[in-house]
């Protein structure tokens, strides 16, 4: 098994752990310090330079394992988005791309969900839960439409 492979299996194993957990998201650089912990296997390039292809292998692998789009769960530590990244989980699903970052959101938001459904997360309310934007882009969003700021 390859790095890349370890790797992918790893975010999968923390993934899974995240979707138990209603509303949750993880940022890729505490993704990547997570994996690299789990596996032991470290390297001193930056996570954005390694993320993405091992990401990648794990939007395949939940294609065609019929699993929710797990990667979802990983948002910019800055923003709080999914970014372009996320135009694998659509590409996986037929779906086209979403030039509109704030529809992408909607979208991400909407599979995080999904996760959180499938991974039986406990503290999905009785009502099945409703889709949310990360902490920090819902925070950044508020920011923008707070008249006072």
């Amino acid at each position: 098994m390859s790095n890349r492979d370890r790797w992918a299996q790893a975010a999968y194993e923390i993934l899974v752990s995240q979707a138990g957990h209603y509303h949750s998201v993880i940022d890729d650089s505490e993704l990547g310090r997570q994996i690299q912990e789990r596996t032991g296997v470290t390297t001193r390039e930056g996570v954005q330079t390694w993320i993405g292809p091992v990401l990648e292998l794990l939007v395949q692998r939940c294609s065609r394992e019929g699993l929710p789009a797990l990667t979802a769960l990983v948002v910019s530590k800055d923003s709080g988005m999914v970014g372009d990244g996320y135009d694998m989980v659509l590409k996986a699903a037929g779906i086209p791309r979403i030039e509109d970052p704030a529809l992408r959101e909607v979208h991400a938001a909407q599979a995080r969900l999904d996760c959180h459904r499938w991974a039986g997360a406990r503290d999905l309310p009785a009502d099945g839960g409703s889709p949310a934007m990360s902490p920090v882009y819902a925070s950044a969003l508020e920011t923008r439409c707070d008249p006072n700021q």
